[in-house]
């Protein structure tokens, strides 16, 4: 009996995921690995957000609520949009799922029909490209490296652009490379966009507010005005406010498909979690100090991993300008020997044996649809970072 559909036997597991739960494994073995393989932020959620969670539970908010959300949560987000990004937007304009990656899963599923073409500049964060396999899409890959700073050019977008093209995916505050894409460049991508009215846009924004260097951010709608009737905004609260836990992510867009995802909700999840939604309107309309903090610690950490994977010879990269990853180019180390006398053929072979050897978990690129690089995660702590260069840098100088 075959137990799985051809469309499921397409995609993978979550690369991260995976190499996370490994890790998890490998640590609980009592093997002294240090997890740099997921993007979670380690510090606690705020204590305010964490007493309206407590308190919705006390005043009885557990039941279902409407698929789109509490209306209090659809006004914070409003005001969110209003606040941070000069941008206005209506209730029947915002939607909220169990997490960004639903969010975006909802907008494929109520739009994509089989062979439609998802645009998805590489490096791309894990998920894009079996989310759109998973709802009939066909992901067009373009190939972004370092020479190109990581980011889509108007020439290469134009090109890649067919009749069946759907969607294009961007991803500002970038993961897995920090990169920041600046208004200008949204405005010259926006500008190839004008010309193909048939085309949605979706905006992955959900790094915003950690901000590494002096470049703004900016949203895409914010940067494109006249394509915000067919731009997705898709943000949450995980990242910002450390509420991986809580699921709750949210987008603005057009009503017309606002409503469809709606409408795909109300048949897969029913709602988000109403207890959680009440936590995210504390941390959307509560103090923000926590944001501010948290930032200037990951650019401490930021600049602590970047200036010591820089002095490896083999390594190849610079300060991320948002985000909480390090993305480093590792070319040099390809075609090297083990200890034991393996090859290093590729940047899997690479994370598998810093995995394995210097115990310390990375995710290759090849997972983000770009090699060879691994991305590691500093979204830990100071002390915990240098025990894993120190292990990292061990491990690599073991390859002959």
């Amino acid at each position: 009996m075959q137990f799985q559909s051809t469309r499921v036997q397409k995609v993978k597991s979550s690369p991260s995921m995976v190499v996370s739960v490994l890790a998890k494994q490998m640590a609980a073995a009592g093997e002294p690995v240090i997890n740099l393989s997921l993007g979670e932020p380690d510090f606690s959620t705020p204590t305010h957000v964490v007493d309206a969670a407590y308190k919705a539970m006390l005043d009885g908010h557990h039941l279902y609520t409407a698929p789109n959300g509490y209306s209090e949560l659809r006004d914070a987000i409003v005001e969110k949009f209003k606040r941070d990004n000069n941008l206005d937007y209506s209730q029947d304009e915002i939607c909220i799922g169990n997490g960004a990656k639903q969010i975006i899963f909802n907008a494929f599923l109520a739009t994509l029909e089989s062979g439609d073409e998802v645009i998805t500049p590489a490096p791309y964060w894990v998920s894009y490209t079996d989310m759109a396999l998973l709802n009939g899409g066909v992901p067009k890959v373009l190939s972004c490296g370092t020479e190109q700073n990581f980011k889509v050019q108007p020439e290469q977008l134009e090109q890649a652009i067919t009749s069946k093209t759907r969607w294009i995916m961007l991803n500002s505050p970038s993961n897995p490379t920090g990169v920041i894409y600046s208004k200008d460049e949204l405005a010259a991508l926006g500008k190839v966009l004008e010309r193909h009215p048939n085309i949605f846009i979706l905006s992955d924004e959900i790094y915003e507010h950690i901000i590494l260097s002096d470049k703004p951010f900016v949203s895409f709608a914010e940067a494109c005005p006249t394509l915000k009737n067919r731009t997705l905004i898709v943000n949450g609260v995980s990242k910002a406010y450390a509420m991986t836990g809580f699921r709750l992510g949210y987008a603005a867009g057009p009503k017309e498909l606002i409503a469809a995802m709606n409408k795909m909700q109300s048949q897969t999840t029913t709602c988000p979690s109403s207890v959680s939604q009440q936590a995210a309107i504390a941390a959307l309309n509560g103090p923000q100090d926590f944001i501010a903090e948290s930032t200037k610690e990951y650019r401490e950490r930021g600049q602590m991993v970047t200036q010591a994977l820089s002095e490896i010879k083999g390594l190849e990269l610079k300060m991320p300008e948002g985000a909480f990853y390090a993305f480093p180019k590792c070319e040099g180390f390809i075609g090297k020997k083990t200890p034991k006398g393996d090859v290093i053929k590729n940047d899997t072979d690479l994370a598998n044996y810093l995995l394995q050897e210097g115990k310390v978990a990375t995710i290759p690129g090849v997972a983000f649809g770009i090699e060879p690089y691994i991305r590691l995660s500093f979204a830990t702590s100071q002390k915990k970072l240098q025990q894993a260069l120190t292990q990292l840098r061990s491990a690599l100088a073991a390859l002959v």
